[in-house]
């Protein structure tokens, strides 16, 4: 516990300053267990409110549980929630069935491009975590992105001693990572100890299966188990030797690697 408390102060200490430093700020929301853990530590910092827009990226092909749950907790817990879609791809008939690179680069990535464009935002803040894959271990707290949005992961700066950079030059866009510390285990006891409500999805529903990571319908997997509770997820991580996004289609060969330098989550 204490060391989660440890990881809490962190990550509430990161979303104030980012409150502090960017005026025109959001935070995505995929409605998985890192970003819903993430909203949880914002209302945290900030007593229960959210002062800031929640976005979640719609790309057309979302599970019907988790539009559901993202509605529910909008409505319980009085979020501004922005949802942004690439509409114009989507009518052309963007889907897998393009590759998928293609088509989370339009559906995905240019979704956010435009709806961050569009109301002006200066810097976005993302629940990803360094253990999650490779290339995000390379992030940092306050991440600095070009004019379009693009990240060049090979040339990263040093943060030294918990000493962030929160200035930027003009026109910047930020992003910003609270959770980069955290593991995979430190988020289920983390949800365990604070009792976050999560989609069923997670969980075995008497079929022997789950969901470990969730994303698009065609592009996400489930994973043989049978825990229905977050402690035997827990026990379960604790054993495991598969990888967290096994079952997330476009993490194959250096996908994953390619959208991300090309601004994505």
């Amino acid at each position: 516990m204490k060391h989660l408390r440890a990881l809490e102060d962190q990550s509430v200490y990161i979303l104030r300053e980012a409150y502090k430093h960017f005026d025109d700020l959001a935070m995505l929301w995929s409605m998985g267990k890192d970003s819903t853990v993430l909203l949880w530590l914002a209302r945290k910092a900030f007593f229960g409110h959210v002062p800031f827009p929640l976005v979640h990226i719609d790309t057309g092909y979302e599970m019907p549980e988790l539009i559901e749950y993202r509605d529910r907790l909008a409505k319980e817990w009085h979020l501004d929630l922005v949802v942004g879609q690439n509409r114009e791809a989507l009518a052309g008939g963007m889907g897998p069935d393009q590759g998928r690179v293609t088509c989370c680069t339009a559906m995905k990535i240019e979704a956010l491009k435009q709806t961050i464009a569009r109301h002006k935002w200066t810097a976005v803040i993302l629940g990803i975590r360094a253990d999650e894959e490779g290339t995000r271990a390379k992030e940092r707290y306050f991440s600095l992105r070009d004019k379009h949005g693009e990240w060049n992961f090979r040339d990263q700066p040093p943060e030294l001693w918990d000493q962030f950079n929160t200035t930027f030059p003009a026109g910047a866009h930020i992003r910003v990572h609270p959770l980069l510390d955290w593991t995979e285990l430190n988020i289920w006891e983390y949800l365990e100890l604070e009792q976050v409500p999560l989609p069923k999805l997670y969980f075995d529903q008497g079929n022997s299966v789950r969901y470990r990571s969730l994303g698009c319908v065609p592009c996400t997997g489930t994973v043989n188990s049978c825990a229905s509770t977050v402690p035997q997820i827990i026990t379960e991580l604790r054993t495991t030797t598969s990888a967290e996004r096994a079952g997330r289609a476009q993490d194959e060969g250096r996908g994953m690697e390619t959208l991300r330098k090309l601004g994505h989550m």
